[in-house]
């Protein structure tokens, strides 16, 4: 039984690796087509995170609240942000 629910699992995190490569490359082609459309949103989706608290330090996305998770401090142990732990672990994908 446990070696079908790995089977499984394996099978699930393979078809969704597979569909990130996909939308990403399909992301890349409509962001280079709309070059402008692409930026105007992009800068919207900025805006929106620096009102969330998620300033942009750089082009690639890094956020100061990713900069603090990254840098290794002895005094804070690292957490489990994603709160799931256990047998609720199925659906651990994000957003798509």
């Amino acid at each position: 039984m446990n070696e079908k629910r790995i089977k499984s699992a394996a099978s699930q995190a393979v078809s969704y690796r597979n569909y990130r490569r996909a939308r990403d490359r399909a992301l890349t082609k409509l962001a280079t087509a709309h070059f402008e459309q692409y930026k105007e949103l992009l800068e919207k989706e900025k805006a929106f995170d620096e009102q969330m608290g998620k300033k942009w330090l750089d082009i690639n996305g890094t956020t100061a609240a990713s900069l603090v998770d990254t840098r290794s401090d002895s005094s804070s142990a690292p957490t489990n942000k994603a709160g799931n732990e256990g047998e609720n672990e199925g659906d651990n994908g994000g957003e798509a």
